[in-house]
């Protein structure tokens, strides 16, 4: 049975949809989690929620403060096991419409935040020889998606930094996967009107949108000591919508 008793877990995005889910597994595995996000008052209602968990706000954009803010999650924990990098944006335009602000946002908050979170993550997982990251990349960093190709580039980014990361410290004993969520019930798609719904349904073979739920199941197992042979993989939840 999967365990995390005294183990450190922080959790980006936390107040998203898939991160509040995150949040609800781990507490129920027995974690020391630290969730972060830049919405104060969501965190304080993950707080309410969850009153054994801290919270903390923080703006991952802030790349010259994230070696600052890793710190500070390992000395409020009491060091630091797990990194579950959740948090990301979209900007969606078509390409020729593109500003390179909207490009260059993206990029920066998905991919390089994400590189800078795990690289100081590893810094302190090191000390310990024992780590887990689990990033969170999407299906249209496969397949790409019509007016993403910032997110869809940012997220195959992020499978490719991975699979360096794990190559890099495997012998350390900590492990670098991915989780590739196709479309999941979030605030991200609760604005996708309800024709698009349909024709997006119809091309995933279970007939629906996946959970978060679905999605924390798969990164509860990649942090977990069940996976330790596992490093480097991206598993797929998207209901056989792509199957690499």
């Amino acid at each position: 049975m999967i365990n995390f008793k005294n183990k450190n877990i922080l959790i980006t995005g936390a107040s998203g949809g898939i991160g509040n889910e995150l949040v609800k597994k781990f507490v129920s595995l027995g974690a020391n989690i630290l969730g972060s996000g830049t919405k104060t008052e969501k965190l304080e209602l993950i707080k309410k929620q969850y009153p054994n968990i801290k919270v903390k706000k923080f703006d991952i954009a802030n790349h010259s403060g994230i070696e600052e803010f890793i710190d500070s999650v390992s000395l409020e924990l009491g060091g630091l096991d797990v990194l579950i990098n959740n948090a990301g944006i979209n900007l969606d335009n078509l390409s020729i419409r593109m500003k390179v602000e909207e490009w260059k946002k993206v990029i920066d908050i998905n991919l390089t935040s994400t590189f800078l979170l795990s690289k100081y993550a590893i810094k302190k997982m090191l000390k310990n020889r024992f780590g887990r990251i689990v990033n969170i990349t999407s299906v249209v960093g496969h397949v790409g998606n019509l007016g993403q190709p910032n997110y869809s580039a940012s997220k195959a980014g992020i499978i490719g930094m991975s699979k360096s990361l794990a190559i890099e410290y495997a012998k350390k004993n900590i492990t670098v996967n991915c989780v590739s969520p196709g479309f999941i019930v979030s605030d991200m798609t609760k604005g996708i009107a309800d024709k698009v719904k349909l024709y997006l349904t119809s091309r995933i073979p279970m007939g629906k949108f996946g959970t978060g739920e679905d999605v924390s199941n798969c990164v509860a197992f990649l942090s977990s000591e069940q996976a330790s042979y596992v490093t480097g993989e991206t598993i797929h939840v998207n209901g056989g919508m792509y199957m690499s």
